[in-house]
């Protein structure tokens, strides 16, 4: 999550101890788009036959596939998931691969169902991504975007401050020295001639950011769970107007689950650690409040964008507007950035499955491994509700163009 989200960091600490081990940290988390009528089949799908020439060790494979192995495929609506195929595709036929594919997606018309599915299996091959350690499945979580209460100036109940990209917080892209780093960048600051690790939350909590306020917030919780989605828009009591508040930049620091924090100190159990669950413990413990944002030392900053069209969801890290329900954040380090998926899931706490069609245009902090999706559920109280319980199981395919 979708943080938008969210641009691959590397810590300083661990360029300081080695170049060559160097990780990323981009961030995490957590209806528009026509749900179809859940299919009466078993969510999980079987798994087709798995070449026996062993991949390298520590890689993940994809399988070839066809569409019929496709839990769901011919139930879903795909015509809901064009748009934001199409968004990617703006982005994609920049690249040989992609640019036949994308070309002739032009002229599939948009409202033919039997149209956008013939275009898929005419060109496109589904492959089964099956992890490093032979597992067919992994975790799919979700997140949503926000609507917090705020003004543009300090006062009354607006008294948590949403902070734009500080003056001295420097960025060096490593790909000019480090090719195979490419997306890969340091957050720290100048201190004499010294590039150090820039500051924590906490220090950040407690320092002087005096004239890089953006807005002014009145829940410090939602503020917490606004850097944790990465963008969310804010009403403006003083100003009568609503705005978007985008991801601009991260402290460089990577991101640490607070519910993870909570179970391991016994507060939570793993079930209970939910956005739900954590929010009821904050109200339970507010004098706590700080230490369990404090366990997280990432620290997100915003940039303010207008708000023409309120339909039209956030930009996620591909750099086109995510799609409520049929857009996911993935690890680009595993998986193709804009490529169209095939998830098979199941709805939050339930058994309901959830197969379809999406687009993976954004990438969050973390959302690492190659099985592993943050699921947009888009705007409002349901999305919000439903990404803060979805932590279920699901298998992933890639849909790639044919090889000549």
């Amino acid at each position: 999550m979708s943080f938008t989200r969210r641009s691959l960091l590397v810590p300083l600490s661990v360029v300081a101890l080695s170049l060559a081990a160097c990780t990323t940290t981009p961030i995490p988390p957590e209806k528009p788009a026509g749900q179809p009528t859940p299919p009466a089949v078993p969510a999980t799908p079987s798994t087709p036959p798995v070449p026996t020439v062993p991949a390298a060790p520590g890689a993940l494979r994809m399988v070839p596939a066809t569409f019929a192995a496709l839990p769901g495929w011919d139930r879903d609506d795909v015509r809901a998931a064009w748009p934001a195929f199409m968004s990617s595709c703006a982005v994609l036929v920049k690249q040989p691969q992609w640019k036949e594919s994308c070309s002739i997606a032009r002229g599939v018309n948009a409202a033919d169902d039997k149209a956008i599915r013939t275009f898929f299996e005419a060109f496109m091959v589904p492959n089964q991504v099956i992890a490093p350690d032979g597992a067919t499945d992994g975790l799919v979580t979700g997140y949503y975007e926000p609507l917090l209460r705020g003004a543009r100036k300090k006062g009354g109940p607006y008294q948590t401050p949403l902070f734009k990209v500080p003056d001295d917080m420097v960025t060096i892209d490593l790909a000019g020295v480090y090719p195979e780093l490419k997306g890969m960048r340091l957050r720290g600051k100048l201190v004499g001639k010294k590039v150090v690790p820039y500051a924590t939350r906490a220090e950040i909590e407690k320092a002087d950011f005096t004239g890089k306020e953006l807005l002014w917030v009145d829940d410090p919780v939602e503020s917490f769970f606004l850097q944790v989605q990465g963008s969310g828009r804010v009403q403006l009591t003083d100003t009568q107007e609503t705005v978007r508040v985008a991801y601009a930049d991260q402290n460089g620091h990577p991101y640490k689950s607070i519910g993870k924090y909570l179970v391991e100190k016994g507060e939570l159990t793993l079930e209970q650690a939910s956005a739900q669950g954590i929010k009821a413990w904050i109200a339970g413990h507010p004098t706590r409040m700080q230490e369990l944002f404090n366990a997280n030392p990432s620290y997100v900053f915003f940039k303010e964008e207008k708000l023409p069209d309120p339909k039209v969801g956030p930009k996620g890290a591909q750099g086109v507007p995510l799609t409520p329900q049929r857009s996911v954040a993935i690890d680009a380090s595993q998986l193709p950035l804009g490529a169209p998926m095939f998830l098979a899931t199941t709805m939050p706490n339930s058994d309901i499955p959830l197969q379809r069609l999406v687009m993976a245009q954004d990438t969050g902090g973390a959302i690492r491994g190659a099985i592993r999706v943050d699921y947009f559920f888009g705007f409002g109280t349901e999305a919000a509700e439903n990404a803060g319980r979805m932590k279920q199981r699901g298998n992933v395919w890639v849909l790639l163009p044919k090889q000549p």
